[in-house]
């Protein structure tokens, strides 16, 4: 299947991320050995996979170290291979920090880490189990981040890397949520989820504040898909879980689970 055929299967603003994956999965075919990806979101996971079925005899794990891990690393490899934990090149970071004294915020750690110049595709998940905060990163990241990471917010902090088996048990802070809505254009199911009003979400996009798998967004009538994760600064965020068919008025109902802030 040529390359134009392939983009057809998706959003144009994801062409970018298809060149990627799909020159990956050539090198592992061409050189016939595994090749590991950077981290992905949900929706890029799917990519990869449709990728695979549609052009690929290669197979694919992901892990994040994490069970259930949102952002997850993608080995592409050969039949022959049989993959193992050390394939994955993963590192569990411990933040420590005065938890008596202070608290920390998923998005100042990320800020943290972002302010250094890092993409995004170098960090995983970042957990916690209320008090005690983690994060999962590229193991080629670690020396660098301990150097470089000495505050979070205003609060000191020291990274040390851990072994995996004292991961925290993370709080599940999203909650389902099921919702019936005219269409799956981003602006719809933004005001469907935060009962706001189509004016004041057209606001939000103009203001560049809504953000769809970590790239902004400002048009209103981009279609959101199944493992899609929309951002909306101020209100929190959700991703598309399942589509639950079209009731009896043409309305569609949707599976989302949401993060408020």
């Amino acid at each position: 299947m040529d390359k134009q055929t392939i983009y057809q299967h998706f959003r144009s603003d994801e062409s970018a991320i298809i060149d990627e994956l799909s020159s990956l999965m050539t090198q592992a075919a061409t050189e016939y050995r595994p090749i590991l990806t950077e981290f992905l979101n949900p929706r890029e996971v799917y990519i990869a996979q449709t990728l695979l079925n549609i052009e690929s005899d290669l197979k694919m794990e992901t892990d994040g170290l994490l069970q259930g891990a949102e952002r997850q690393r993608a080995l592409f490899y050969p039949e022959y291979y049989e993959p193992s934990e050390a394939d994955f090149e993963l590192s569990l970071i411990w933040i420590k920090y005065p938890t008596k004294f202070a608290t920390l915020k998923h998005s100042q750690i990320l800020g943290a880490l972002t302010h250094l110049g890092l993409r995004r595709n170098l960090i995983g998940d970042i957990v916690t189990d209320g008090e005690r905060w983690q994060f999962i990163t590229a193991a080629n990241m670690v020396n660098f981040l301990k150097i470089q990471v000495e505050t979070v917010g205003k609060v000191k902090v020291h990274l040390e890397e851990v072994d995996k088996s004292e991961i925290v048990s993370p709080v599940d802070e999203w909650q389902g949520l099921q919702v019936t809505v005219s269409s799956l254009r981003l602006d719809t199911l933004i005001a469907g989820v935060y009962n706001l009003s189509r004016k004041h979400v057209k606001d939000l996009l103009s203001a560049g504040k809504v953000v769809l798998n970590w790239m902004d967004i400002e048009k209103p009538d981009v279609e959101v898909a199944e493992h899609d994760i929309v951002s909306v600064r101020g209100y929190g965020r959700f991703r598309l879980k399942a589509l639950q068919g079209v009731s009896k008025k043409g309305k569609i109902r949707v599976e989302l689970d949401v993060l408020k802030k």
